[in-house]
């Protein structure tokens, strides 16, 4: 009957319990600090390749998303009648009404979560299409996380699209969907705090109080496309809700020393005709203005035939000998990563031989599916298709690997698919391509490092779309980010979330991708702040205008290389926070209140690690602050030097542009 569904008890274990209604099936797993919740409707769930507990090597084909396999297990003791079930789980009160089966947890302080009353799953069509699932809401939560979501770190009274998109110079104050899907969050409510992470790579929305309707109490909501739905409830407090979040989606992968130097990247030297000439000049004004690089990354211009892009083309007229200039950039030190595509244009010069192998995405009847893609029309690779992987890896080996390029910059992989008719190999059961889009950017990331660690123990690998997972195979970046102080800020916000959201290794393209060059204030500005970020690289499209380079104003030098030597101090201390970072499943930059709960949740500061907090300038003019420091028994010291700060008191600090950023160091 619609909108009236009771469940009864189907099968029971000490660890796990199925309940049934009209065919429509509910399953309760007990996980150490979890609990997880399945609605299946048929039994054709695809793969997951996000739960990794165990941060093994997943196989070609994934786990199936109802897999213990590495999983801590509870055997709480369970009490049920015809109408409800009841336990205790994690320190906390659970009771299910088996009518609908509505989830209410409570703790010491009341109502921690609770499903929306009437109906919140889509059992039978009623909610429309796919699966749909209503929680109830307080009007004051706290909702953290999302990857790189825009606006405030505080999505509440939000709704957001489960996509990815190629989001070229957007707007980080507002533009949605932006390079990440992870359905991840954290709802930190006055009862406490929970996580929720939907195993799905499907479209859908996301919404935290925009919509209200008469008929029911305050909700959130989570849609998405696809039938079956599987979601971890995950208890304790946010920093340990990222950590087991992090934990079960495969932990974090390590970074070399190296890639935390400055890494410089222009698509204007390799878009040049003397490509070769531009990339060595690099480092000849890194060694001329006294800069210290780690490495650069080859925008795709490398590829070029004419005025488009052909991914594993050298174009040899523009780099003559591509072994000769890996070869001089390890001579002095640094690396490089070259741009890579998934997308292979129509008359490319392997088109035909992918296509006859059927490795592209298809329509039902093998058609090749064209998209939109760099000035032209191409075809996504399928790395579902056991071929079309190790096509892959064979190109990456052969073209880039073998010539001493072992570390891959992975980008343009968010799949533009919105055709229900397009359809992938599936690892040998066809899916419609859109239930899975984020899926193929990881596989060709998973991909893209296989094929390097045949050359190289430790490659750096970065991916610009990402999901939950990604983070134990590679890093990341914001994408193709705008010139502005107001982008600035939003960028802050947006990297904080990131940090909620369990990355690791990630910043913006320092001083903005798209838009105007910037100023002299914002450049420095910008400097300053990206100088304690994972990720410090300068990255830009500006034609008609010079690159975002160090020495963009070279009058003004004796400003800006102290910050890239505050940055070449720092090395030593983020690569030993990033290896705590690898052993404990946590950010290596947050937010202050993850350490004190009571500091202000839209701070401009930021910790760097355990030891330093981040002070940077978003606003022009600004040439004085003053620093709530967070609570501390050992105190601070302003920039490492001086008098020991007592925690919780306020600090005026002088910032004008010309002197070093703002920082204290814990005792």
């Amino acid at each position: 009957m619609k909108f009236r569904h009771l469940f009864s008890l189907r099968k029971a274990d000490d660890n796990t319990r199925v309940y049934e209604s009209d065919g429509v099936f509910m399953r309760i797993d007990f996980i150490e600090n979890m609990l997880r919740v399945a609605l299946i409707k048929n039994m054709d769930l695809l793969p997951t390749f996000s739960i990794n507990p165990d941060k093994e090597e997943l196989g070609s084909t994934g786990r199936s998303k109802l897999s213990l396999e590495g999983i801590k297990l509870c055997s709480p003791e369970v009490t049920e009648d015809d109408k409800t079930v009841k336990f205790t789980h994690c320190g906390h009160d659970f009771e299910i009404e088996l009518l609908n089966f509505r989830m209410t947890v409570r703790n010491e302080r009341g109502i921690l979560y609770q499903d929306r009353n009437g109906l919140a799953y889509n059992f039978a069509g009623e909610l429309g299409d796919g699966s749909v699932h209503y929680t109830s809401r307080q009007e004051n939560q706290y909702i953290y996380g999302l990857g790189d979501k825009s606006g405030n770190v505080n999505k509440n009274h939000q709704r957001y699209i489960l996509d990815t998109d190629d989001s070229m110079g957007y707007r980080a104050e507002y533009s949605d969907p932006l390079y990440k899907h992870l359905p991840f969050y954290i709802c930190e409510n006055g009862n406490g705090s929970y996580g929720m992470y939907y195993d799905t790579y499907s479209e859908g929305e996301i919404d935290f109080g925009r919509e209200h309707d008469n008929y029911y109490e305050w909700f959130n909501s989570v849609i998405y496309e696809e039938e079956n739905m599987v979601f971890y409830l995950i208890l304790g407090n946010v920093r340990e809700i990222i950590r087991r979040f992090v934990h079960m989606t495969g932990g974090i992968a390590r970074v070399p020393e190296w890639a935390f130097r400055y890494c410089g990247s222009t698509m204007e030297y390799t878009d040049a005709p003397d490509a070769d000439k531009k990339l060595r000049s690099f480092i000849d004004n890194c060694e001329r203005y006294g800069i210290k690089a780690g490495g650069f990354y080859m925008s795709s211009g490398y590829t070029q035939i004419g005025d488009r892009r052909y991914v594993f083309h050298w174009n040899q007229d523009k780099i003559p000998d591509p072994e000769g200039l890996s070869e001089y950039f390890q001579s002095k030190g640094l690396r490089i990563m070259p741009n890579v595509k998934p997308a292979f244009l129509d008359d490319h010069p392997l088109y035909e031989y992918i296509a006859n192998n059927g490795w592209f995405l298809h329509y039902e009847d093998g058609t090749v599916a064209r998209f939109p893609f760099w000035g032209g029309n191409a075809s996504y690779l399928d790395f579902t298709n056991p071929g079309a992987y190790e096509f892959w890896k064979k190109c990456i080996r052969e073209v880039l690997a073998e010539k001493g390029y072992t570390d891959i910059w992975n980008d343009n992989n968010e799949y533009d698919i919105h055709d229900r008719e397009v359809y992938a190999h599936g690892f040998g059961k066809e899916v419609p391509a859109r239930l899975i889009k984020p899926l193929f950017s990881y596989l060709m990331t998973k991909a893209s490092r296989e094929a390097c660690q045949e050359f190289n123990d430790d490659p750096f690998v970065i991916s610009r779309c990402g999901m939950a997972g990604s983070q134990s195979i590679c890093t990341t970046w914001t994408g193709d980010n705008y010139t502005s102080f107001r982008e600035l800020r939003y960028n802050h916000y947006q990297a904080m979330t990131m940090a909620l959201s369990g990355f690791c290794f990630f910043g913006p393209d320092i001083c903005g991708f798209a838009g105007p060059s910037p100023n002299r204030e914002l450049f420095v500005r910008w400097l300053q702040y990206g100088v304690f970020l994972p990720r410090f690289v300068l990255h830009s499209w500006k034609p008609g205008e010079p690159s975002t380079m160090p020495w963009l104003y070279p009058d003004m030098m004796d400003v800006v290389r102290p910050i890239f030597d505050l940055r070449e101090r720092l090395v030593p201390y983020l690569k030993e926070q990033m290896d705590k970072c690898v052993e404990n499943d946590e950010p290596l930059i947050t937010p202050v209140f993850l350490r004190d709960p009571d500091y202000d949740r839209e701070a401009d500061w930021f910790m760097v690690g355990d030891k330093i907090l981040a002070c940077p300038v978003f606003d022009e003019g600004v040439n004085e602050m003053t620093v709530r420091l967070p609570k501390s028994d050992r105190g601070f010291r302003l920039r490492g030097e001086g008098p020991v700060l007592k925690g919780e008191t306020e600090v005026k600090v002088s910032c004008g542009i010309n002197e070093l950023p703002v920082w204290f160091t814990e005792e």
